[in-house]
């Protein structure tokens, strides 16, 4: 027998009860043991780091992670599941300089590297207690107690072997370039790490600078920058070669003065007038010399003159670029290209050096107001104002990043760039234009990744070189090292810990000159950590050969958007290079979680949802199926307790109540689906031949979308069959259910209604598992001995073609259209449901239709209250065509005529009229002598219901009720009132559905008689033993006064027998 379910559910409490029945039966690691043999299905976690609380984007990402090996593990695959931790890298680092006080690298160095790597190893183990929480109570089945962890000895060796294969293949080179660095932390940053810190409308100065020529006093040459703290490292200008160029005069300051820039951009750079006195081409610019704004440091190479580059744009400025190769790529670049020295004047704080005297010590930024008035006060300055753009912060710290020339370490993406953008168009985005989007524009536009850090907590970079004779060797193994190590006579440190400052200190000789080999100093990105997991995770290749075959690559992995250019890069690049191979085949990349009111959140604007507040009011899976269903996975989704709630109240009470309506009827009849014979499907009632039908089309529908990574389509189709489940089959189906027989008619209802709710419980597992267990554990489990335990633990639904009738399924579509327009019709009547109508009209499409509509009639007559369905062919059976004339459009043509037009349309018969204007002709009258046609544009056809219809039409359908109500109408609609105000008051004295009960009441004469001629119907429907006209005595358990259509009821109610 069926557990008894709650009217009122708890959904949090629930769950609760659902965790401990998971841990003490092991369902989760059962549902891996059950699946071992079968085929692998590989998911790969993107491992967060644990020095911080997890956010409600995280609940996000891990829903979704979540439900997939879910799913796949319901159809018999073995899903491993392994979590993992990311452990290094500049967001530990800068937690632990916090908590310490520090504000730069030097703090550090002071402090000891040894004490503060120890700080940040605690540190990213801070929070995993609460991670694991989290993860637990909303139901990620994860495996955590195997996690891998990225400061791992296994983990790091498997990463100076990725290195080492790129080494030997000539792939990792350092050079000494330009870079996007981080002043504040000290460190460079990889590309796909600028492009997390982009802020759009950053204010930065807009100066126009005035460059003298050598040899021509009063001419120069008009430069634009946004960075006037990278003029003191100027060494040349810039020109486009084809680009035309103009030196205008104009006179400044009772000064006449010559300015050299682009004709192109002449009116968006020059203020006041101007006289064009000469044209050139750039390239007859080049070579020009000019005296430099600032002489700071010596000059070792020529300097100062004017250069061809192609890459300057026309489209801003004044077409001359100033360049200072320190501090850009492309003048790094152009500065080879032309031998130009390179003038160094910040120190790796983002500070000016000391040779810069003005503004020593000065970070360049703050500088750059003072560097504008210098420029002002010597005559050098044209114009200064502010230009808003996009500008790259630092993605950890929001320091501004400089531009920075350094000598650092990178892999050589860029040649195999073609492999890149080839394999990434195999993998399957969701959406998809995220892969062909911005992912593929940024492998389109790739750039070596700048690998090396200059930091501290992170994998150390593992190569080595000579203090003498500069040979390096990258060691790929530490057995390799420990050989050289002890080869030169050294001891191996044990233990063994290969992160700063321990690493650092191992040495071994030179193979060529016989000195010491010393480890550069750097540490890796961090995003090369968490790429490389794939192989890390499983200390590849050193053991788990056969494991890491079998789980490379992922078949899915799913983060957020920000990820595309981190975690998504990172793998995806370390999987083309190292095997050629992608590392993931499906991925779905979610939008960013915004506040109720759709802002971005953030702790200075107090707007941050915390997770636990949701899970506490309406539980875990209230907040999977929000995420799920709200929108599709990659658009931005808001978030709040009341959002959240919406949920509960519209899908789970939805659902749980139909569950409840179930068990509560078949605990009193005794239905058992195991002896309780089910009818043959096709003996069934055509309701419920339809549901099965969408039951099955809904199992394909849901796996369907489901195998396309599609979430959002297959929870919303669950939530719509739901819908119609409730409010239409069980609400058009209770009478079956309420009747005394057991016939097989309700052995039908019952069955049918069993098979969806179960079903239903195994579809909604992978969404939200606690309460499709609870379901389950109920519906199956409880009744059959032979059924697996949990729903977890049990296949995934297969759908029967043979019962998915497609023609009853549009046929019950097409009734389900009309009874809602129906129901329209009644509403704008003003007349109540439980008010029975004499009759209702409809009109409909075809033939086709209107059988089928007749074949369903009971259903609709049933649902609406009305005794007799007729059909109409035109509209004017129930309502009275009326034409107005559009003055909008006849206004204009007639003026005054349009009255005498109207007029004259009314004398003729409008039904010929109309049929003519549908057939899109027009109608001729006459007017003062004059014929005026009017088409079928000009007139606006409006119908007026007859006497006693009322009716609605949408889209060609129409639906019209007679209103007129007969004396025993009125008596059966005062009936039906009366039942409901005592099933109300059942539920008020907490009545069972089945107790058994004595109504009381008092009635105006009207109402009495009305509820004399209908007693049998209401002693039925509230199970009245008795229905006694006296005035209810004082041991009723409720009772009521109320007022029905002006007559004034008492109504009481006792409980005679418990159900």
């Amino acid at each position: 027998m069926f557990e008894p379910v709650p009217a009122r559910v708890h959904f949090p409490q629930l769950e609760e009860e659902i965790l401990r029945f998971w841990k003490e039966r092991r369902i989760f690691e059962r549902s891996m043991e059950q699946t071992k043999g079968g085929p692998r299905y590989v998911f790969y976690e993107g491992p967060p780091t644990a020095n911080g609380l997890p956010g409600i984007h995280h609940v996000l990402a891990r829903a979704f992670k979540d439900l997939f090996p879910r799913y796949k593990t319901m159809r018999g695959y073995y899903c491993l599941r392994r979590g993992g931790w990311d452990t290094h890298g500049l967001p530990v680092e800068l937690e632990v300089e916090k908590e310490l006080g520090f504000t730069s690298k030097a703090d550090i160095e002071r402090y000891g590297v040894a004490e503060f790597n120890r700080r940040c190893r605690e540190s990213v183990f801070r929070y995993v207690k609460e991670w694991e929480t989290l993860t637990e109570r909303i139901a990620f089945w994860i495996d955590l107690q195997n996690a891998y962890i990225t400061l791992s000895n296994e983990y790091i060796e498997s990463v100076w072997w990725i290195l080492r294969q790129f080494w030997d293949r000539g792939l990792l080179y350092q050079s000494y370039k330009v870079v996007p660095y981080c002043p504040r932390c000290g460190t460079p940053l990889s590309d796909h790490e600028v492009a997390l810190g982009y802020r759009e409308d950053t204010e930065d100065p807009s100066v126009y600078v005035k460059f003298p020529l050598r040899d021509e006093e009063g001419t120069y040459f008009l430069v634009w920058t946004t960075t006037p703290w990278t003029l003191p490292g100027n060494a040349a200008l810039a020109v486009h070669p084809e680009a035309t160029y103009v030196m205008v005069e104009q006179e400044l300051d009772g000064t006449r003065e010559r300015l050299i820039l682009a004709e192109a951009l002449l009116e968006k750079a020059l203020k006041g007038e101007y006289r064009v006195v000469a044209r050139m081409p750039g390239r007859e610019l080049a070579g020009l010399r000019y005296r430099p704004l600032y002489s700071f440091l010596p000059l070792e190479k020529e300097a100062h003159y004017v250069v061809p580059a192609p890459f300057v744009s026309l489209d801003e400025g004044t077409g001359i670029v100033h360049i200072a190769p320190a501090f850009g790529a492309e003048d790094m670049q152009l500065g080879r290209e032309h031998d130009l020295p390179i003038l160094v004047t910040v120190d790796p704080r983002g500070r000016f050096v000391d040779e810069v005297t003005p503004w020593r010590g000065m970070f360049v930024k703050d500088a750059d107001p003072l560097i504008i008035e210098d420029l002002r006060r010597r005559g050098l300055l044209y114009f200064a104002g502010t230009y808003l753009h996009t500008y790259p912060f630092c993605w950890r710290c929001g320091t501004p990043l400089l531009y920075y020339a350094r000598a650092s370490w990178f892999i050589e993406t860029t040649r195999f760039k073609d492999r890149l953008v080839a394999l990434n168009r195999t993998i399957r985005w969701y959406p998809p234009q995220i892969g062909e989007g911005r992912f593929g524009n940024w492998l389109e536009n790739n750039v070596d990744w700048a690998l090396s850090r200059e930091r501290y907590w992170g994998i150390p970079l593992p190569i080595w070189e000579c203090g003498r004779c500069g040979h390096r060797e990258c060691i790929g193994s530490y057995a390799e090292l420990r050989q050289k190590v002890e080869a030169a006579g050294l001891r191996w440190p044990d233990p063994w810990d290969p992160h700063k400052p321990y690493v650092d200190e191992v040495r071994y000789r030179c193979e060529r000159c016989g000195d010491w080999m010393q480890r550069v100093p750097e540490v890796i990105d961090v995003w090369f950590d968490s790429g490389a997991m794939p192989v890390a995770q499983w200390h590849y290749p050193f053991e788990n050969q056969e494991i890491f075959r079998e789980q490379f690559p992922a078949d899915f992995i799913c983060e957020g958007v920000d990820q595309t250019r981190g975690w998504f890069y990172s793998l995806h690049a370390i999987a083309t290079l190292l095997f050629d191979s992608v590392a993931f085949k499906n991925v779905i990349s979610l939008g960013l979680v915004l506040d109720e009111k759709g802002q971005k959140m953030s702790k200075s604007r107090g707007n941050v949802v915390d997770p636990w507040e949701v899970i506490h009011v309406h539980g875990a899976d209230a907040l999977r199926w929000y995420f799920y269903t709200v929108s599709p996975p990659g658009q931005e989704r808001r978030i709040s307790v009341s959002l959240v709630g919406d949920v509960v109240r519209t899908f789970l009470l939805t659902l749980w109540n139909t569950y409840r309506f179930f068990v509560t009827y078949a605990r009193l009849d005794g239905f058992d689906p195991r002896t309780v014979p089910a009818p043959p499907v096709a003996e069934r009632p055509p309701l419920d031949r339809w549901v099965l039908a969408e039951l099955h089309a809904l199992i394909h529908e849901v796996t369907e979308a489901l195998e396309g990574y599609d979430p959002t389509t297959a929870g919303r189709r669950i939530a719509a069959f739901v819908d119609d489940l409730s409010n239409w089959y069980v609400r058009r189906s209770r009478r079956r259910f309420w009747k005394n027989e057991n016939d097989a008619d309700k052995a039908a209802v019952y069955h049918t209604l069993y098979e969806c709710l179960v079903t239903l419980s195994h579809l909604l597992a992978p969404f939200i598992p606690f309460t499709a267990e609870a379901l389950y554990r109920n519906l199956v489990a409880r009744v059959d001995p032979e059924a697996p335990e949990s729903v977890h633990l049990s296949r995934w639904p297969e759908p029967d073609p043979a019962r998915i009738d497609e023609r009853l399924r549009e046929e019950m579509r097409l009734a389900m259209r009309l009874a809602s327009l129906g129901l329209a019709a009644r509403n704008a009547a003003r007349i109540r449901v439980r008010q029975p109508l004499a009759q209702i009209a409809f009109r409909v499409r075809s033939p086709e239709e209107e059988e089928a509509v007749r074949r369903l009639a009971d259903i609709l007559l049933d649902e609406l209250n009305i005794k007799r369905l007729t059909f109409i062919q035109e509209l004017t059976e129930v309502a009275d065509p009326e034409l107005h004339l559009r003055p909008d459009r006849l206004g204009p043509r007639l003026g005054a005529r349009l009255p005498l037009v109207r007029e004259a349309l009314h004398g003729l018969p409008a039904s010929a009229i109309i049929r003519a204007l549908r057939r899109g002709e027009t109608v001729a009258v006459q007017v003062d002598g004059e014929i005026v046609e009017v088409g079928p544009e000009d007139v606006e056809i409006r119908y007026r219901p007859k006497p006693g219809w009322v009716f609605v039409e949408e889209n060609d359908y129409v639906a019209a009720v007679w209103t007129e109500l007969t004396d025993e109408l009125r008596k059966e609609g005062l009936a039906r009132e009366v039942v409901r105000r005592i099933q109300e008051l059942r539920k008020r004295a907490d009545f069972d559905v089945a107790d058994r009960i004595v109504t009381y009441y008092q009635a105006d004469p009207g109402l009495a008689e009305a509820i004399a001629a209908h007693a049998a119907y209401i002693q039925a429907e509230t199970l009245s033993e008795q229905l006694l006209a006296m005035t209810p005595p004082p041991s009723v358990e409720a009772i009521e006064r109320a007022t029905i259509d002006g007559m004034t009821l008492l109504l009481g109610v006792l409980r005679v027998a418990k159900g």
